[in-house]
């Protein structure tokens, strides 16, 4: 766990910790070595420990502010494992207002955001993956993105990233070992322990490391791009799948001409579907925008439906389609041919290959296949619902699992190939460092202030 203390964790903080706004009832936060003083003062009263206390909070000139329910936690089993009290009291704007001001008048400043969730990480309640799934479950989109939160909460993100660390340092022992003490005849470049036991921590890193990718995904959402002709369907796909008439549907070519955006969830994935200007030989300036903006938006998409008018175009169309937009290499396997309006046709609603591209047979208009263009959506970014095993991920957790896991296999390579335990040591010893970075236990003041001030304020 990081040793840092932030500047002001002296001070007694107070904010609101539930949604601004009129409500049914507001709670108010406290969290500092004045809180119970400040709270025995606003209620003339000395609560329990951990018990509610229906109470009067009055004004420095006694007047009544309001009823409300206290609750009061002494350090260290509290929240932020300082003395802590929750006010709940009526969810007026105004007397809450009053009620921070009060605090304020006795001695308390208000909390800066995420100031109460640092202080629980800074004292050890929780490492810093917990922390940042408390902001990402308030920030969830989905059930699905919810429950993966959750499982962050809880530990079970840092429970693995642990038990990786500790395979590290155990390794780092022994290879260092060798090292410095060869007399004690302990070859690790010949016995196949190194070998063994470096294979399984670089497995268990892909394995995080892609857990991590979905869970990044499921908190962030991804982009779904939709390109083809004119014509092809692209808009009435986009309808079908928000569930709305959201694009103008029309027989005439070039009716969408800059991209048009509808965030939707698909089994629990948060998703942005992009309707883009249709492909084709245009003169048209403002066509040929639309269609320069269409291929940027498929270039940096996490996904492509490639739209074809399957009673009109062919197998050779689609390889042109495909030349027109030029895929980046990374977007190959991230491209999904749609074949629409099997209605106007024989062919019924499957899934095959085309081009080496996986293509489904739908038609929009008709909702036929739409379900096994979802599922080939869904297993093409390797979701599988219902996914138990996905923990809510930020993107600085796949930076440094992905550095950890280009270092393994470095090290891998320096202890195959240059037999240079050296190297192989300083490899393990900066992957091992780094990993520390995801959790705390190695962290920077401004790496724990970037963080923590993206939280909302009163957590």
């Amino acid at each position: 766990m990081s040793s840092h203390v932030l500047p002001e964790t002296e001070d007694t903080i107070v904010a609101l910790a539930s949604a601004p706004g009129r409500a049914g009832v507001g709670v108010l936060r406290l969290s500092g070595k004045q809180t119970f003083d400040i709270l025995k003062q606003i209620t003339n009263n000395t609560p329990s420990p951990r018990h509610a206390h229906l109470c009067i909070c009055r004004d420095k000139h006694g007047e009544i502010l309001d009823h409300a329910l206290v609750l009061w936690f002494p350090a260290p089993h509290s929240f932020t494992g300082e003395d802590v009290a929750e006010i709940q009291a009526h969810g007026s704007p105004v007397v809450l207002d009053l009620l921070i001001a009060r605090c304020i008048e006795l001695g308390a400043r208000m909390a800066r955001p995420g100031e109460f969730s640092e202080r629980a990480f800074l004292n050890d309640k929780m490492d810093l993956a917990q922390a940042e799934a408390i902001a990402d479950l308030i920030d969830s989109s989905s059930a699905q993105a919810a429950k993966s939160a959750i499982r962050s909460l809880t530990g079970d993100f840092s429970a693995h990233i642990h038990a990786i660390a500790a395979r590290l340092l155990h390794l780092r022992m022994y290879v260092e070992a060798a090292i410095d003490f060869p007399e004690e005849e302990v070859d690790f470049l010949s016995d196949g322990v190194v070998l063994q036991q470096l294979e399984t921590a670089i497995n268990l890193l892909q394995q995080l490391l892609n857990q991590a990718q979905l869970g990044a995904m499921l908190r962030e959402g991804m982009t779904v791009v939709l390109a083809g002709a004119p014509n092809a369907g692209k808009s009435s796909l986009l309808n079908r799948l928000s569930g709305d008439d959201r694009a103008i549907v029309t027989e005439i070519p070039g009716t969408t001409r800059d991209l048009l955006r509808e965030h939707i969830n698909i089994a629990g994935v948060p998703m942005t579907v992009i309707d883009t200007a249709g492909l084709h030989d245009s003169q048209d300036i403002v066509e040929q925008e639309g269609m320069k903006r269409a291929k940027h938006a498929v270039s940096h998409a996490d996904l492509c439906l490639l739209l074809i008018d399957g009673h009109k175009q062919t197998e050779r169309d689609v390889i042109k389609l495909l030349a027109n937009i030029d895929l980046p290499k990374d977007m190959q396997a991230k491209t999904i041919i749609v074949i629409n309006k099997i209605d106007l046709s024989e062919e019924h609603p499957h899934v095959d290959t085309l081009n080496q591209h996986a293509c489904v047979w739908i038609s929009a208009k008709e909702n036929q296949g739409i379900d096994l263009l979802i599922k080939l959506l869904l297993d093409t970014i390797g979701f599988h619902p219902p996914q138990e095993g996905v923990f809510l991920a930020r993107r600085r957790h796949i930076t440094i699992l992905q550095i950890c896991y280009d270092r393994l296999t470095t090290a891998m390579h320096q202890f195959n190939k240059l037999k240079a335990g050296e190297l192989l040591a300083e490899d393990l010893r900066l992957a091992h460092d780094k990993l520390g970075e995801i959790t705390g236990r190695v962290s920077s003041d401004d790496l724990l202030g970037a963080i923590f001030s993206q939280f909302c304020i009163g957590k």
